[in-house]
């Protein structure tokens, strides 16, 4: 935040996507937390192991320490923090934090999901426990990134017409998954490149609230530490749009 109130430099990394101070200094917060722990981390500022090795591992830790550059940079307030636990391709734990919001929050495989403001961050009695939403919104909403452009897509049309009317609600990074689970959006989908630490807290955060995380190619629920560390396509459903 201290990077983000003052004026910003902004490098572009070989791939051509833009990184900030703040991008590096997040990342190095957060390897000086997980490092001792001894399990391996795969990550946007980390340097990323062949798959050679990472094959062999039965447990992973998948950071982005500053999801949401591009609006990191545009100052839109619209930027998150992602870590995830991953055990065997599954993520197991997520922890998504709005540093603008001052919240946070964690879920994973049989844990619970909550939210919470950073002062209560070691105050659990604090913590607000969300449930999994019984009814879908009315009319359906749609939560997707701020270039998603409806009429190209045909699953929009098929969403119609299972649904009925529809609402886009546009935000950058991993902050729809925030709107996942508090019941504010039904839907996420994703059509353009995003790299497995952009999703995978999302995922294990929305599966235990019986949601599900699916590719658009072969509608199989989507796994990590894979040999290309990109995403397919995907769509996200919560419980209530699966019942």
């Amino acid at each position: 935040m201290e990077v983000y109130r003052s004026p910003i430099s902004v490098k572009i990394k070989d791939d051509g996507s833009p990184v900030t101070e703040a991008d590096y200094r997040s990342s190095k917060i957060i390897s000086k937390h997980l490092d001792p722990l001894n399990i391996p981390i795969t990550g946007e500022e980390r340097t990323k192991n062949d798959y050679s090795i990472r094959s062999k591992w039965e447990e992973n830790w998948s950071v982005d320490p500053l999801d949401g550059t591009k609006m990191f940079i545009l100052k839109n307030d619209e930027f998150s923090i992602n870590i995830a636990h991953i055990k065997d391709g599954v993520p197991i734990f997520g922890l998504i934090c709005s540093p603008v919001e001052k919240k946070i929050m964690i879920g994973g495989k049989s844990l619970g999901v909550f939210i919470f403001n950073f002062e209560d961050a070691e105050n659990s009695l604090n913590w607000k426990e969300l449930k999994p939403r019984q009814k879908v919104n009315s009319p359906l909403v749609i939560t997707c990134s701020r270039s998603f452009t409806a009429s190209k897509y045909p699953l929009i049309k098929a969403l119609k017409t299972e649904f009925g009317d529809i609402t886009l609600l546009k935000k950058g990074s991993a902050l729809k998954f925030f709107d996942l689970a508090l019941g504010n959006a039904d839907v996420y989908l994703r059509y353009a490149p995003t790299m497995e630490w952009d999703i995978a807290a999302g995922q294990a955060i929305l599966s235990e609230l019986g949601g599900e995380v699916r590719s658009l190619i072969n509608n199989e629920i989507l796994t990590y530490n894979k040999k290309s560390l990109f995403n397919p396509n995907f769509i996200v459903k919560t419980k209530a749009t699966l019942n």
